[in-house]
């Protein structure tokens, strides 16, 4: 594995709770980190940086040093009106990791160096993967078909293939992980890591509202579509809720982060809605996968071995 050798005492899973808009908060947050899985959210999730301030403060005393690391998500757009003073938190609160998306991580890369914190970068394209890599992130979060919210369209196969042939450092596949046999395929594949987002929407530690995650428990893979015509990225949604909110399109290409920051209420899912069943603690999800997973690699081995 290509991942940290400080981590590899603290993470029960090769599994990060993936950050999700108007889902991520500081209770699933601190969950999954306790139950040792990396945990994700948006720094815009805080309505201000005064709050994030606050949320930074409040997950760090919920957390033991034992305890996963928390991996805050920073978008890097141009339109992030917050990306200075988000930054400047991260940095002052000593983060050890920040997950970049929506832009070139160049410009985050040498302060979050110099204060000692990795940089992972999400990309949904080679080309995107190359550029990350000659600004210096650390790690790459591979966006690949069937990923919740913001989606790439690439095969998981192919991608995580041919990262691997340019870069040994650490990989995360985002697309599709919904248990503990998928997150073993992930690792096969040449990832060190997987995202685990769909699976943590209908938890009581989630912001999500009730309707969001009945209607994520009621569907399947067949009920998410991708468009970019709600927040000018490619995303995948519910169809339900993209069907009752027809009228909010915006052309593809036309991000802006302010729309994000005004889109808390979208229904975001990826195709790995399939395997969620109920609302379920968060806890309880990370011990289920944790199961799953070592029964996979017994499985695995056990063929192997005739």
């Amino acid at each position: 594995m290509a991942l940290p050798a400080d981590w590899a005492d603290r993470l029960t899973l090769p599994l990060i709770a993936a950050p999700m808009t108007g889902v991520s908060g500081p209770e699933l947050v601190a969950t999954a980190c306790r139950g040792g899985v990396i945990g994700s959210f948006p720094t815009h999730n805080a309505a201000t940086p005064e709050l994030l301030d606050e949320w930074l403060t409040r997950i760090a005393a919920d957390l033991t040093p034992e305890a996963a690391p928390i991996a805050p998500n920073l978008v890097v757009h141009r339109t992030n009106a917050r990306l200075t003073a988000d930054l400047d938190l991260l940095i002052a609160h000593r983060i050890e990791l920040v997950i970049t998306s929506v832009g070139s991580p160049a410009p985050v890369i040498e302060p979050l160096h110099r204060a000692g914190c990795r940089v992972f970068a999400d990309v949904a394209t080679l080309r995107h993967a190359e550029r990350a890599l000659a600004a210096g992130v650390d790690g790459l979060i591979l966006l690949t078909a069937g990923a919740g919210g913001q989606t790439g369209s690439a095969n998981p196969f192919a991608f995580v293939r041919a990262v691997r042939e340019r870069f040994s450092g650490p990989l995360v596949l985002a697309g599709g992980i919904s248990d503990g046999h998928a997150l073993l395929a992930a690792q096969a594949l040449g990832a060190d890591l997987a995202y685990m987002g769909t699976g943590f929407i209908a938890t009581p530690e989630s912001l999500a509202r009730e309707d969001y995650q009945a209607a994520v428990v009621a569907a399947t893979l067949d009920d998410v579509r991708e468009t970019a015509h709600i927040g000018g990225l490619p995303a995948n949604l519910l169809t339900e809720w993209l069907d009752a909110h027809a009228a909010q399109q915006v052309s593809a290409g036309d991000f802006q982060t302010e729309r994000l920051l005004g889109g808390q209420t979208v229904w975001s899912a990826g195709h790995s809605v399939s395997g969620v069943h109920g609302v379920i603690p968060a806890a309880e999800v990370i011990a289920r996968v944790r199961r799953e997973y070592h029964r996979a690699r017994a499985a695995l081995l056990e063929t192997a071995c005739k």
